[in-house]
């Protein structure tokens, strides 16, 4: 392919990172601007799960992510305040591997496929700059209906967990906890407040549930890593597609999905990969930027359309606190009803 045009890409998060690797492997100049420098942590699930394994795999990121200590997933199991739901295997492995690792091995790749990476630097441009992709995360909405929300990280050690992945569903929220490498693990939230309720507890003492609930006793002697710690407030959780925008945006700067999903992580790297042959095809000028922005906004709709619409249909449910003992005691000991909701947000 003769590229003669360079791709823009502002935000070095996943799907920026992951987009420029996959543009470089088809020979396209690219040009990515990042704020911050990496390592960094960063709110996130640390979760790989579904569609976006195949992305890596696709990329041949697999042997360099389990040699920075990436470890599968296999088993899950859902917590209420007082009710332990049965261990139930995930019906495809997931990855579990730190952000601070992940961003750093990403922009490493990059740099090596010849990728033109800016660190420390912010990139203005207009919405309808040609060939600029906005990969800039998290699109921030302080208050969505009544709540606000907002979400906290976390890595601890001394944390004994009894499937790869615990999820435990609080009052006005959820926290997910997932192995990661060198005897630690990922704790993060996401939580929920109106504007009368104040944000009074510390960030870690919301992370550790009520007192006297399982959440509580499962972090009781955990050793929180100070440095790790992360906080993000004004997520929005409403589904957003590429035509109610009007620059090309990836990533979480198009849509977020409900974290509990485990799939955020997962968007981000299959919207790099749907628009890496638009862009490359613009890039060798065969497609004109109208029609390669549309391609993208178009294959992600098409992708994601079905998935955001369930995700927000059990993220609903799952704060209803009079339904959530039945939902995630009895839910998944059947395999069939489980496996179906499953595959409806991967």
């Amino acid at each position: 392919m003769n590229s003669t045009r360079t791709v823009t890409i502002i935000g070095g998060g996943l799907a920026g990172l992951t987009l420029g690797i996959a543009l470089r492997h088809r020979g396209v100049p690219v040009v990515l601007f990042e704020a911050d420098r990496y390592p960094r942590h960063r709110v996130c699930g640390e979760f790989i799960s579904g569609r976006g394994r195949q992305t890596l795999t696709t990329l041949g990121l697999d042997p360099v992510l389990f040699e920075s200590g990436a470890r599968e997933a296999m088993t899950t199991r859902f917590f209420t305040r007082a009710i332990k739901g049965p261990i139930r295997p995930l019906p495809e492995a997931a990855l579990c591997i730190s952000r601070f690792v992940l961003d750093a091995v990403l922009a490493r790749e990059f740099r090596r496929l010849g990728g033109e990476l800016r660190e420390g630097e912010r990139r203005v441009c207009h919405a309808d700059s040609e060939g600029v992709v906005f990969a800039t995360g998290r699109r921030p909405c302080p208050k969505a209906g009544r709540w606000r929300w907002f979400g906290i990280k976390a890595h601890a050690r001394d944390i004994p967990l009894e499937s790869d992945l615990e999820m435990h569903l609080v009052a006005n929220g959820y926290v997910g906890i997932c192995r990661l490498s060198d005897d630690r693990v990922n704790v993060c939230g996401l939580f929920r407040r109106d504007d009368e309720a104040g944000a009074a507890s510390s960030r870690t003492a919301m992370l550790k549930g009520e007192p006297g609930s399982l959440l509580y006793q499962r972090l009781a002697s955990a050793e929180f890593l100070t440095e790790t710690i992360r906080t993000v407030a004004g997520l929005d959780l409403r589904p957003s597609l590429g035509g109610d925008h009007s620059e090309c945006r990836i990533g979480d700067a198009l849509t977020m999905i409900p974290p509990f999903t485990g799939n955020g992580m997962s968007m981000a790297f299959e919207s790099a990969e749907l628009a890496c042959d638009p862009l490359a095809q613009w890039s060798c000028g065969t497609t004109d930027w109208k029609e390669a922005r549309a391609q993208i906004a178009n294959q992600c709709g098409y992708a994601f359309h079905r998935r955001l619409q369930w995700a927000g249909r059990i993220h609903a449910l799952m704060f209803l606190g009079g339904l959530q003992p039945a939902l995630m005691t009895w839910l998944p000991r059947f395999a069939a009803p489980w496996d179906f909701l499953y595959s409806r947000v991967r």
